[in-house]
């Protein structure tokens, strides 16, 4: 254990950047719960997701405005899900693009989304970096926060390890079933 607490003190800053490029709550958690241990710093992990969520975002949108054809074929059994991202992106605003990074399944879907449709990119970037910003408080605050009930929960685990594959099912199936419906024909 302590030669983990150890590796992600000394790389958990390029980790934190790299996982955060793409959504990255996991590794922003992991980061705000180390903080609270004493063994990263806070307002670092915060600012370095911050900017790579931000960056994540804007490649995003930058794929799918510049390389439409490329980026559709990755998306060919998701036609559907990008639909519904357009959707909301109509029914919601760009508000959408502020909240989207604490909607799981969403977040990599409404960048593709705003950059295919003729969406500004300086709007984008605006609204996407308040998005990120909010997004990096909340998430990286709140885990510092927490970090005592998250360390507590941790060991609870690992005093019980059956508990850890069936909270992993019960929340992800929770999340597919959710997803399954959205995104389904009426």
């Amino acid at each position: 254990m302590q030669d983990m607490l150890n590796n992600l003190s000394t790389y958990g800053y390029l980790v934190v950047f790299l996982y955060s490029l793409g959504g990255g709550m996991v590794a922003l958690i992991g980061a705000g719960v180390l903080s609270f241990m004493g063994k990263m710093d806070l307002t670092l992990s915060i600012s370095i997701a911050f900017i790579a969520n931000f960056i994540g975002d804007g490649l995003l949108f930058y794929m799918a405005r510049y390389h439409k054809r490329e980026m559709m074929e990755y998306f060919t059994k998701h036609k559907r899900k990008l639909a519904f991202s357009h959707l909301i992106l109509k029914r919601r605003g760009a508000w959408i693009i502020v909240i989207k990074k604490f909607l799981y399944g969403l977040k990599t879907l409404i960048p593709i989304a705003v950059g295919l449709s003729k969406y500004d990119f300086l709007k984008f970037s605006l609204y996407n970096a308040l998005g990120a910003f909010i997004w990096a408080i909340v998430v990286g605050g709140g885990s510092y926060l927490f970090g005592g009930a998250i360390v507590e929960g941790f060991k609870m685990i690992s005093d019980k390890p059956y508990l850890a594959p069936v909270s992993l099912i019960v929340i992800g199936g929770s999340v597919w079933f959710y997803l399954s419906q959205a995104t389904k024909k009426k």
